[in-house]
């Protein structure tokens, strides 16, 4: 049977192990040897938490279904999705960068909105660990730095600023969409997400190994 150490914090730089203490608003843990950040005190309770992530996947939808730029030419007009527009790199000289930013800006925003959906949706009822939790967090940690959706939002903007000379170009509803996924989801994919396993600890009855 597997134990989980709760109240135990790991620095991953240097792997110095602290035992948890709860911290004032504003407060962050640093570690004695190196000086990392080890925690920060949450400013979100789980159900905060989760508006905000159910808000970040309304906004992904939005932004993968609704055209980012519409572009009209002497009556021609056409229009792209973000999901379109990652496409459309496969089929030219940025062929070789197409899977690399249809995952950066698509799947692993898709994978944090749904991962997190499902740890706070079950976190949220009565404090319970969801199913596969342990692998959940693991891959929350291991996705935060690959998610770059500023990165498509600035090179649309760039986009659309040299075509606007050229032609005709309106923003569609899924460049808002975008920008407001940018927001969401650096808000909700960049919290402390350690103290969750305390907080579901709790939920668990005693003796129960971690999931």
């Amino acid at each position: 049977m597997l134990k989980s150490f709760t109240n135990l914090v790991v620095c991953e730089h240097c792997d110095a192990t602290y035992t948890r203490v709860a911290l004032a608003p504003g407060e962050v843990a640093r570690c004695g040897q190196c000086d990392a950040v080890l925690y920060r005190a949450s400013l979100l309770d789980v159900d905060r938490w989760l508006a905000l992530t159910v808000a970040a996947a309304v906004a992904f939808v939005i932004a993968n279904v609704s055209p980012v730029v519409k572009i009209s030419l002497q009556g021609l007009h056409s229009q792209a999705t973000l999901w379109q527009s990652a496409a459309a790199l496969a089929h030219g000289p940025a062929a070789p960068i197409a899977v690399p930013t249809a995952l950066a800006i698509i799947v692993v925003p898709f994978m944090q909105v749904s991962l997190l959906l499902w740890v706070l949706g079950h976190a949220r009822r009565g404090g319970r660990r969801a199913p596969g939790f342990r692998l959940a967090m693991r891959m929350l940690a291991g996705l935060r730095p690959w998610s770059m959706v500023e990165v498509a939002l600035l090179g649309i903007l760039v986009s659309v600023i040299k075509l606007s000379s050229m032609v005709e170009v309106a923003p569609g509803a899924g460049i808002w969409a975008t920008a407001a996924l940018m927001i969401l989801i650096t808000i909700v994919a960049s919290r402390d997400i350690h103290w969750l396993w305390e907080f579901t600890d709790r939920g668990r009855p005693r003796g129960e190994g971690g999931s």
